[in-house]
C-alpha cells in the first residue's frame, strides 16, 4: 500500500497492444487464433473453424506489480515484507496465492516473480511493468493506487488525470515488449472500510499514529464535521482510480479487471494484520488469492 500505508518510507524500494493483423474489430478476438482458418479448409467446403478467445483461463507463469499488499507487508512480521505471503505470487501453503493455485507449488517457486515494492505509486508502475515483462510471462498482477490515496493530506493525494496518465503508461511500457501478456488488474480496497475494521483496535490504532495513511487514518477517532469530509474525499478518489483503472483495461484484449471484487471485499479484522490492522494478514491475503483466482480462470470477465 502507501508509502504511508506501508508504515515506513524508508522501506520503499527505490504501445498500445503490438498490431494485430486482422481486419475488423470483430476479427479482434481472433486474431492469435494460430494458423490459416480460410484457405484449404474453406476451398474444400469446410467451415473455418471458431477464433480462439485471447484470454487463457490456464497461465503458466505469473509475474506481480504494485504495492505493499503485493509484497505481503505486515502479513508475517511487524513493519517488514513478507513476499512469500503475497496473494499474487506467494508459496506460504496457508495463503495458496494465486501463482500456487495456477502452477501448483513448486512451479509458483519456479515461474513466478514478484516486482512490486512497499509504498510504490502509480508513478512507479512503468518501471515495474518494465522489469515484468524482462520475465515474459503468460500474466502480470496488478494492484496499485492506494499510496496514491494514503498520502499525509487530502490535498497531496496524486490527481486523477495523473494517475491515468501513468497507468496507460504502465500498460504501453508493457506491451512494448511482451504483447501477448495478460494482465489481471485489482480494484484498489476500500481504505474507508478498513478504517471503520481497524478502529475498533486499540493496538492497531496506536500503530497508525506512526503515519499509516494519514489522509483516511489520522486521528482515527475523530467524527468531526471537517475529518468525516476528509475520509469521504480519500474514499472518492479510491473510487475515481477504480474507474480509470477498469476504463484503460477496458481497451486492451488481454487485460481483466476484477470488477471492483477487491474494493467490495468486505475485510474483518480476522482478515487484517495484527500489527497495524490495516493490511492484509494472511488470512486477508488468502482472501485477494481467492478473488483473483476466480476472476482469472472464469469464462467470462467479472461484470
Amino acid at each position: 500500500m502507501p508509502d504511508r500505508f506501508a508504515g515506513r518510507r524508508s522501506r520503499t524500494a527505490l504501445a498500445a497492444v503490438a498490431a494485430l493483423s486482422c481486419l475488423g474489430t470483430a476479427a479482434l478476438a481472433g486474431c492469435d487464433s494460430g494458423p490459416d482458418r480460410t484457405t484449404k479448409g474453406a476451398a474444400a467446403g469446410q467451415r473455418p473453424s471458431a477464433a480462439a478467445p485471447v484470454w487463457d483461463r490456464s497461465p503458466g507463469s505469473v509475474a506481480a506489480v504494485g504495492d505493499s499488499i503485493t509484497r505481503g507487508f505486515d502479513a508475517c512480521s511487524v513493519l517488514a515484507d513478507c513476499p512469500e505471503a503475497s496473494w499474487s505470487t506467494g508459496t506460504d501453503s496457508t495463503v495458496r496465492s494465486l501463482a500456487v493455485r495456477l502452477l501448483g507449488a513448486s512451479g509458483a517457486a519456479e515461474r513466478s516473480w514478484n516486482h512490486a515494492e512497499t509504498g510504490a505509486r502509480i508513478a512507479q508502475l512503468p518501471e515495474q511493468m518494465a522489469l515484468a515483462a524482462k520475465e515474459d510471462p503468460d500474466l502480470v498482477t496488478v494492484m496499485i493506487g492506494a499510496n496514491d490515496a494514503c498520502r499525509d493530506s487530502v490535498r497531496v493525494m496524486t490527481p486523477v488525470a495523473d494517475f491515468r496518465a501513468s497507468f496507460e503508461a504502465s500498460m504501453r511500457q508493457l506491451r512494448s515488449t511482451a504483447p501477448k501478456t495478460q494482465v489481471y488488474v485489482s480494484s484498489v480496497p476500500d481504505l474507508k472500510r478498513l478504517w471503520s475494521t481497524g478502529r475498533g483496535n486499540q493496538l492497531g490504532k496506536e500503530i497508525w499514529k506512526l503515519g499509516i495513511c494519514k489522509s483516511m487514518l489520522g486521528d482515527a477517532d475523530d467524527m468531526s464535521a471537517p475529518a468525516v469530509a476528509r475520509r469521504a474525499a480519500v474514499r472518492e478518489r479510491v473510487v475515481a482510480y477504480n474507474d480509470v483503472l477498469r476504463e484503460v483495461c477496458a481497451k486492451d484484449p488481454r487485460c481483466r479487471y476484477d470488477g471492483g471484487a477487491v474494493f467490495d471485499y468486505r475485510f474483518t479484522g480476522k482478515q487484517l494484520s495484527p500489527w497495524d490492522w490495516f493490511h492484509p494478514g494472511r488470512n486477508g491475503q488468502a482472501r485477494l488469492a481467492e478473488i483473483a483466482y476466480r476472476n482469472v480462470t472464469a469464462a467470462r470477465p467479472p461484470a
